[in-house]
């Protein structure tokens, strides 16, 4: 059976308020998806959704075969769902290397042992210093998390995620928050976990210079509804998008 994340039906509501409404879409490996709209939207909250971070009113999550609607974050991770979120989620007093050899070690399934510290782990330390190359965060694998620029707590989130080696990397808003030049790192760092065929990359992003970049395709959420799904250039140019996204009438836009 191929991969494969769905949601159908996708439903969540807070009081009178329908925050996502019924949204059915299904994700491939071999993809980068950006999901955009307007403030509001109901994004990040279609985000938290699919995590695990927010429990449907309606509707189901399939993953890899499986309904995954009833489980928990902790466990939706360990099924393959990896997500990284607008604020860093790291242990900020540990070291850079500290973070992700914990991060090697849970995706292991090795327990700590008083017999044999994590120091004689050979194998997990190259396994976290190999990341720590890949994203650039090699010189400052001693260094103490909370020490890092804001650009560099992102890169190693992204360390973390990669340890884990989920089925699915999702990604809220990487670049917000950093400098002119911290954002071209973590762009890089995105299209090349992109190589990798057999995963699926979800982001969500307002930045559409960041979109057209990354994005193979664009699902627009709007009050809610998905209200496009398409490759870039189409969704981009088509007037549903232009007015709930980039606030163009139609007529203007004509």
């Amino acid at each position: 059976m191929t991969l494969a994340l769905e949601t159908r039906d996708l439903t969540i509501r807070f009081g009178g308020h329908v925050a996502v409404n019924s949204v059915s879409c299904s994700f491939r490996p071999g993809e980068l998806t950006a999901i955009v709209g307007p403030n509001g939207a109901g994004k990040t909250t279609y985000f938290n959704l699919i995590s695990g971070q927010l429990s449907a009113s309606s509707g189901s999550i399939l993953f890899d075969g499986r309904d995954i609607t009833s489980l928990s974050a902790p466990l939706r991770t360990r099924a393959g769902l990896g997500r990284a979120f607008q604020l860093t989620n790291l242990f900020p007093n540990l070291s850079v290397e500290e973070n992700v050899r914990l991060a090697v070690q849970a995706q292991s399934g090795t327990h700590y042992d008083l017999l044999r510290p994590w120091m004689a782990r050979r194998d997990l330390i190259a396994r976290a210093d190999a990341i720590l190359d890949q994203v650039a965060l090699g010189s400052r694998r001693s260094v103490t998390a909370t020490t890092l620029s804001h650009g560099d707590q992102r890169k190693l989130e992204v360390a973390l995620m990669m340890a884990l080696e989920p089925k699915v990397f999702m990604f809220d808003e990487p670049t917000a928050g950093m400098s002119i030049d911290e954002v071209p790192v973590v762009l890089d760092l995105i299209g090349r976990l992109k190589q990798d065929k057999s995963k699926i990359i979800l982001l969500v992003e307002h930045k559409m210079d960041v979109v057209r970049s990354l994005a193979d395709r664009i699902i627009v959420l709007h009050n809610g509804q998905l209200v496009a799904d398409g490759k870039p250039t189409e969704v981009i140019a088509s007037p549903i998008v232009q007015e709930a996204y980039l606030g163009v009438s139609p007529r203007s836009a004509a």
